[in-house]
């Protein structure tokens, strides 16, 4: 048995999986694909620190920014806490030998990035999450941290009483070999990233961002906290839906409409320019960014990657060519429920990064605040499951979860197949971005979820064609569609039942914010199997 099993190996996964390595813990850090493949490396922008390396800068400045990009749903005491611990956390980037940018005194150059008072955000060119994750798995192998890869979570395994449940570890499928294998763990840290790809070809997120842990967790008990808040991101390529990063705004770029007219602040929070983006679009067929003025030295030293983005998938040259954009879905804010230690209402179960709710980001997530999120919690996550697996020498039931595991994916490989769930994939995610995007309506969520039950009701008769054991993508990609679709359920209660705009939830048919009602997180748990939900008070 290990002290601290980590699931998840991007960002958040691997600055807990060092933390609780340096606390003294025995550590296992599992993943579904490589920590170089996650979604960390596509936070291109920057990562917000009060250093005032560029210009005057504060503390107090940056929560304040945060609280109102928030809008009401930000605990303060937990963005104080990120926001003061900001500085030690970029230096202690440094340290491990993160490249940041420089300004020509030999400061880390900082970059102004959306719904920013100042200029804060700390950037390596716009591969900034890249090289970040990098230095983070150079650090791990330094460690000797066990890493354990292709290995996709299925369940977390719960022992205890009703009123005394812990988590002892996870079980997985090992996608080499088609075995369902099990990991056992006196505390278990859930790092696998938000729930984007649910939006499915209208995204900038992986395919693999599919919210496995958070559905998992919402299985074995835990409580999800603001599922229905969703960032869109103003500007990706048109065609792909790729990032093209907030630095291009930040360093001067502009956004024109189809008459190449600039029709808003494009340095506002994401919420607003992703709304006018879309009226633009929808009224007059196409908006630009366009960062010709910033001059070709200037576009490859600073933005080389967006650059190569546009070319390689839009066919367009920024230097001479308007970049065509649309906004998709980025970052899910809502997550697994913790309290201020990172752990779930199950013992020993703790969350951290995209697949958790700190409370720091609330309705709409500062741009450059990922990033610092998954360095300060992930650091105290990891020492907090350290700490836990210390003082707790917990009994290992024989538990059955393997068991049950093993016997359902038995089933899926023998079970013929007679719904495509390829299809189903691509009309939820047309389905949720027309209906539960940047605008939403009574109707059309409510007709959405009942979509949404009825694929549900039809999930057993969709399952993997492929058939083999090694390596079997057709079964993981069904793993994961049952993973959203499960997802998709606490995500339209949520924006059903607030009937108010938010940050990134906007009803057009409630357009004002309402505090007296609404002004309390939303919270979905599972009992009997089903979903319930509320407005916390």
């Amino acid at each position: 048995m290990v002290d601290v099993l980590v699931i998840g190996s991007g960002g958040a996964g691997l600055v807990a999986a060092i933390a609780a390595k340096e606390s003294g813990a025995s550590v296992i850090l599992a993943g579904k694909s490589f920590p170089t493949r996650s979604q960390t490396s596509m936070a291109q922008g920057g990562i917000n620190a009060a250093m005032a390396n560029v210009e005057a800068d504060s503390v107090e400045a940056h929560i304040a920014d945060t609280m109102k990009s928030a809008q009401g749903l930000g605990t303060e005491a937990s963005v104080r806490k990120m926001c003061e611990e900001a500085t030690e956390a970029i230096l202690w980037l440094e340290r491990i030998g993160v490249p940041f940018s420089r300004t020509k005194a030999g400061k880390i150059s900082q970059r102004r990035l959306g719904g920013a008072s100042g200029t804060r955000a700390c950037y390596a060119q716009d591969y900034t999450g890249l090289k970040i994750l990098h230095t983070l798995y150079d650090q791990v192998l330094k460690m000797g941290i066990e890493t354990v890869n292709e290995h996709f979570l299925l369940n977390y395994i719960i022992d205890g009483e009703k009123d005394a449940r812990y988590s002892s570890g996870a079980t997985f499928l090992n996608i080499r070999t088609g075995e369902v294998v099990e990991i056992r763990a006196k505390s278990v840290i859930i790092a696998t990233g938000g729930y984007g790809s649910l939006f499915h070809g209208f995204t900038t997120n992986s395919t693999a961002s599919t919210g496995d842990g958070v559905a998992a967790a919402l299985r074995a008990g835990a409580r999800l906290c603001d599922m229905e808040f969703i960032q869109f991101h103003p500007t990706a390529l048109k065609r792909s839906a790729l990032l093209i990063s907030e630095s291009a705004r930040g360093a001067g770029g502009y956004l024109l409409n189809a008459k190449k007219e600039r029709f808003t602040d494009e340095l506002a929070a994401r919420d607003i320019v992703a709304r006018a983006i879309a009226d633009e679009i929808h009224s007059s067929g196409e908006v630009y960014l366009d960062i010709r003025h910033l001059g070709e030295a200037f576009i490859d030293h600073e933005l080389p990657q967006e650059r190569k983005l546009a070319i390689a998938y839009e066919e367009v040259d920024p230097v001479v060519d308007l970049i065509p954009i649309k906004p998709v879905a980025h970052y899910t804010m809502g997550g697994v429920d913790v309290d201020e230690e990172s752990m779930s209402c199950i013992q020993g179960l703790f969350a951290v990064g995209e697949a958790a709710n700190q409370k720091v980001h609330g309705a709409n997530r500062l741009g450059g605040n990922s990033l610092l999120e998954l360095i300060v919690f992930g650091r105290q996550a990891g020492k907090n499951a350290a700490a836990y697996a210390k003082r707790n020498d917990i009994f290992i039931a024989d538990n059955a979860q393997i068991k049950q595991d093993t016997h359902y994916i038995k089933t899926l490989r023998e079970a013929a197949v007679q719904i495509d769930f390829y299809e189903k994939r691509a009309s939820l995610g047309k389905r949720f971005y027309s209906s539960a995007g940047i605008k939403r309506n009574a109707k059309a969520l409510e007709e959405l979820l009942q979509s949404v039950k009825e694929m549900q009701k039809e999930l057993p008769l969709m399952g993997a064609k492929d058939k083999s054991l090694l390596y079997n993508t057709n079964l993981t990609e069904f793993l994961e569609f049952s993973n959203v679709l499960e997802l998709s359920q606490s995500i339209l209660l949520g924006a059903i039942s607030r009937k108010e705009s938010r940050g990134a939830h906007y009803r057009e048919d409630a357009p004002a914010r309402d505090d007296d009602v609404y002004g309390g997180h939303s919270l979905c748990w599972r009992e009997n199997d089903r979903i319930f939900h509320a407005i916390e008070k």
